[in-house]
């Protein structure tokens, strides 16, 4: 079993991930996502 340090730096590290891709994709707006939207309009 891992120690409880180990688990929160996993789930702080996740959350920093998760943070970031969603920046990356327009603030996880589903539109945005899709690769084949990207270039109507």
């Amino acid at each position: 079993m891992e120690s409880t340090n180990e688990f929160v730096a996993k789930i702080h590290d996740k959350q920093k991930k998760d943070e970031e891709n969603k920046r990356r994709q327009g603030q996880g707006s589903p539109s945005d996502k899709l690769p084949t939207n990207r270039n109507k309009g």
